[in-house]
């Protein structure tokens, strides 16, 4: 028996939650076409710039400020960027899951061989 449950997940309901903060965000954005597009990409680099800002404040790199941050806070900064970059991903293609799943493989495969079917 192990303390941390695990949560009953399935990439259906990764996808379904990507689409459902896709609608949510594009319902009511205030810049749409093509700048809002790009808004929408540079929403990632923020969310880059919290996970540094996160691992500094996890390994007190700033003597004025010391330890702010745990890597708990990090990993929930790392998985804001994932969700991010998923609904960045959604913007430009319905087709989100297909895309990502062809170069998840693809990477996947350049970097550890193939494999066998």
């Amino acid at each position: 028996m192990t303390d941390q449950a695990t949560p009953p997940e399935t990439s259906a309901d990764l996808w379904t939650a990507v689409d459902a903060l896709w609608t949510w965000l594009d319902t009511d954005q205030p810049i749409g076409g093509k700048e809002g597009m790009l808004l929408r990409m540079l929403k990632l680099s923020e969310e880059v710039g919290e996970v540094a800002e996160a691992v500094i404040g996890a390994t007190g790199q700033n003597p004025r400020k010391g330890v702010t941050h745990s890597w708990e806070d990090v990993q929930g900064e790392l998985c804001d960027v994932v969700i991010t970059a998923l609904v960045a991903l959604r913007t430009l293609t319905p087709d989100t899951r297909q895309v990502f799943s062809r170069h998840l493989e693809r990477v996947t495969e350049r970097s550890l061989g193939p494999t066998s079917r």
